[in-house]
Order: structure tokens, then C-alpha cells, then sequence
């Protein structure tokens, strides 16, 4: 199988497992909105937010080196060494948080203190169990395991908020038990405890590890910066109502963050395998086109079936996200684009221009928010990201030309639907925005038909045999 069609299965494998459960959950959100206040909503997802800032710092992300040393692994003993390094940095550090996020939130009594340690550690967990999978090529392991961590998600969610009206601690908890119990799973399945000695922690190889992971951190940090920003000034200048209708109008943009996750991780290891071949330059580009055709085209569909999915979706209560859901949709392309070049830089093992870009854009991001937020609210915080990510997507694809040269065509039937399903959506004529769904839908289609008849035919021919 070619690398392209391996990407592709990859890609399919991957969101088989995430998919279902994740429609599922979206599903769900008329029951979250109606269950939790805005201000409720807003905690819990500003507890989220903290828990994705503080688990890089807590492990140096370590399990993102030890996927891709082990991609290069040769032997049972270098993936002993690299698997036994990740793991005992990891230990380390979570037992330190552990004891600082006690002592530092005890002392001001606050509300979720065991449930958000026990939560945080239950991320570094699951964190570790999808990256040793994937490291070890075990890509229907992985898949699977997200399909028991969004299904068991879900079914706790309902339990704890519905059932026992647990509210920001049945979310909370939820999670918690389904991040711990699915890490349990894959770990005993790829059978961990044969690939940890002491004997095998190799202090070259650790340095090794920890040199290409730090300047991850920075990175990692920053695109987190770049969102946890927007909530902690909302939430500190605006409230926490405006923190909960910010996160609900991010909810909808992070479906194209979803879709796109399916292929960014299969993208790493795909990268970084071609990496060797001849024919490298002309997979990056043919890769590169596909992916700009499939986010243009999600971008445009999602805001083009807005106008009919929020009031479906959405309690009422939340009405005012509708308006900030385009600039979010929009700076999420930017977002994603971002990482498709930062993994063709992993595949170089180049991971510090990753850190150099996100932090000046986070940097950004923080004082647009500082200057205008309390004249402008949500406005502010939505313009801000996007402004930030156009920065960081701008800058790598610079930088990129020190590798390799993709090759760029301006696309303007793109950007004139856009403008007009963006008058279409603001206007919110029933009429209009049907017509100019049709339309959208159209190109989507054929924008992306090779694509599309690259998934169908596979499975055509299967049933036919």
C-alpha cells in the first residue's frame, strides 16, 4: 500500500473510533446547555482549558517524543529505553503537581480541588496510553480506545448531570473515570509493564527525548495561551456568562478542528515515514492541496448550516453565540493549516521554530485582549485568535521554504462564497440562506470529488467482492 492510500486508511481508522461518540456528544448539547447555566458551562470549561495548559508543563510532553523516537525504534531494546525514559520523567512530574496543586488549592478552599488533580492526572494517563499506541503502530488500538473513551464519556455525562445532578463535578468526575479506566485498558493491551526497567533508563536517551519534546512545550503553551487567554479575560473583565456563550460558539468551530484531528494524526507519522523516500516533495504537495480543498470546504458548509442548526442545537439562552461562530469557524482553517506544516517540521525533528511562532502569537493575542475586551467583550476575544492564528500560519509557511517548497495558487471562487455566506448568515433570510446552502454544497463537492471517490471506492469494491 502506498503511503497516500496508508494515510487515507489511517485517517478512516482513526474516525471510525472518534466520530461516532463525537456526534453522539454534540448531539448532547442541548442537554448540557439546558442542565448547566452559562456560568456553570463556563467553569467547567475553563477548568478544561487549565487542565490542557498545565499537562505539557507536567510532563514536558514527553509522550509526543516518545511517539516519534519509537516510530524510529530499530529494536525491543531501544523501545525499552525510550518507553521506560517517558514513563519515569512522567512520574516524576505528576507526583510533583500533585503536591503543589494540593497545598496551593486547599489553601484558598477551592471548590474542585481533588476532583480537578484526579481529573488533570487522569489526562496525563490517557495522554500517554494514545501516543505509546500510536508509537508502537497499533493505529486500531488507538482508534478503539477513543471509541470506548467517547462512549463511556457520554454515558457518565448523563448519569452524573441528568441522573445525580452533579453538575460541574458530574463533568468533571465523568471525564475522570473515563480517561483512567480506557488508559488502564490500552496500557494492559500493549502490555507496558514489559517495556519498563530500571536497568534500561539510558540517560542519553532521555536527553535525546527531552531536547526534541521542550521546545514543544512552548508551542503546546501557546496555542493553549492563545485560547485560555480569551476565557480567563472574559471570565475576570466580562463574567462568567460571557465566558459560557464564547465557549458554546467554539463548540461548532471545533468540529472542523475535529474533523481535521482524524488526519493530523495519522499526518505525523505519515510525514515522518516519507521522510526517507524520493518522492517526499511531490507527497507533501499532493497532500497539502487536499487538505486546503477539505478545510475550505468544512469552513464554508458549517457556516452555511448554521442558520439552521443552532436553534436546534442551542437553548435559547445562548442565542448570543450564533454571532461570534463565523470568526471562530474562520480562525480555526488557520489553526489547522498551522499544524499541517508543524508536521512536516516534526518529521524534520525541528521543533523549534514551533515554539518561536505560537509564543509571539500568543504574546499578541494577550494584549489585544487586555486592550479591548472591556470595550468589546466577546469580540475582542474571538478577533484576537484569529489574528493570532493567521500570524503563526503566515510565519510557518515561511519558514517552511527552508525544507521544502509547496507550492501555493491563490483560490478566489473560495474566498467570493465565502463573503457571500457570510452576508447570507448575518442577514439570516430563511430563503437566501437555503439558496446559498445549495451552493456551498455544490462546491463542496466538487472541490473535494477525487477525495470523496478515493473513500467511496475502496468500500464499493468491498461489498461487490
Amino acid at each position: 500500500m502506498n503511503q497516500k492510500k496508508q494515510l487515507l486508511m489511517n485517517t478512516i481508522i482513526i474516525a471510525v473510533g472518534k466520530l461516532s461518540t463525537q456526534v453522539i456528544s454534540f448531539l448532547l448539547l442541548p442537554l448540557y446547555t439546558s442542565k448547566l447555566t452559562p456560568g456553570e458551562y463556563g467553569t467547567y470549561d475553563f477548568l478544561v482549558t487549565l487542565s490542557t495548559f498545565l499537562v505539557p508543563i507536567i510532563t514536558l510532553l514527553m509522550e509526543e517524543s516518545m511517539f516519534r523516537f519509537l516510530i524510529d525504534a530499530d529494536d525491543l531494546k531501544a523501545k525499552k529505553r525510550i518507553i521506560t525514559a517517558t514513563i519515569s520523567y512522567t512520574l516524576v512530574g505528576t507526583v510533583i503537581f500533585s503536591l503543589f496543586a494540593a497545598i496551593i488549592m486547599s489553601a484558598i478552599h477551592y471548590e474542585y480541588t481533588w476532583v480537578f488533580i484526579l481529573f488533570v492526572i487522569s489526562n496525563i494517563l490517557i495522554g500517554l496510553s494514545n501516543a505509546l499506541a500510536r508509537g508502537m503502530g497499533k493505529i486500531k488500538l488507538y482508534s478503539l480506545s477513543n471509541f470506548i473513551l467517547g462512549a463511556s464519556t457520554i454515558v457518565l455525562n448523563i448519569l452524573f448531570i441528568v441522573t445525580f445532578k452533579l453538575g460541574v463535578n458530574g463533568l468533571l468526575w465523568s471525564n475522570t473515570i473515563a480517561n483512567t479506566a480506557t488508559a488502564i485498558i490500552v496500557l494492559m493491551m500493549l502490555h507496558l509493564p514489559l517495556f519498563i526497567s530500571r536497568k534500561d533508563l539510558n540517560k542519553k536517551t532521555l536527553t535525546e527525548m527531552v531536547r526534541y519534546s521542550a521546545p514543544l512545550v512552548p508551542n503546546n503553551l501557546s496555542w493553549i495561551v492563545i485560547s485560555l487567554s480569551d476565557r480567563l479575560m472574559l471570565t475576570w473583565m466580562a463574567g462568567s456568562d460571557a465566558n459560557g456563550i464564547y465557549s458554546i460558539a467554539n463548540k461548532f468551530p471545533n468540529i472542523v478542528y475535529t474533523c481535521y484531528g482524524f488526519f493530523s494524526t495519522a499526518w505525523k507519522e505519515s510525514a515522518a515515514r516519507i521522510l526517507k523516500e524520493d518522492n517526499k516533495v511531490q507527497y507533501y504537495n499532493s497532500i497539502y492541496k487536499d487538505v486546503k480543498f477539505f478545510l475550505k470546504a468544512i469552513i464554508l458548509g458549517l457556516i452555511a448550516i448554521m442558520p439552521f442548526a443552532f436553534p436546534i442545537l442551542v437553548d435559547p439562552s445562548y442565542n448570543d453565540a450564533y454571532i461570534y461562530i463565523p470568526i471562530l469557524t474562520i480562525s480555526i482553517y488557520y489553526t489547522n493549516m498551522s499544524n499541517f506544516y508543524g508536521g512536516i517540521f516534526t518529521a524534520y525533528k525541528d521543533t523549534k521554530i514551533m515554539g518561536t511562532t505560537t509564543f509571539a502569537a500568543a504574546i499578541i493575542n494577550i494584549v489585544i485582549n487586555l486592550l479591548f475586551i472591556n470595550k468589546f467583550g466577546i469580540y475582542a476575544a474571538t478577533f484576537s485568535t484569529l489574528i493570532s492564528n493567521v500570524i503563526v500560519y503566515a510565519y510557518r509557511r515561511y519558514k517552511l521554504k527552508k525544507y521544502i517548497k509547496l507550492k501555493e495558487k491563490f483560490n478566489y471562487v473560495f474566498w467570493i462564497l465565502l463573503a457571500i455566506t457570510l452576508v447570507s448568515y448575518y442577514f439570516n433570510n430563511m430563503i437566501s440562506n437555503i439558496i446559498v446552502f445549495i451552493i456551498v454544497l455544490a462546491y463542496c463537492i466538487f472541490t473535494n470529488y477525487g477525495f470523496i471517490k478515493g473513500i467511496i471506492n475502496p468500500i464499493i469494491s468491498k461489498f461487490k467482492k
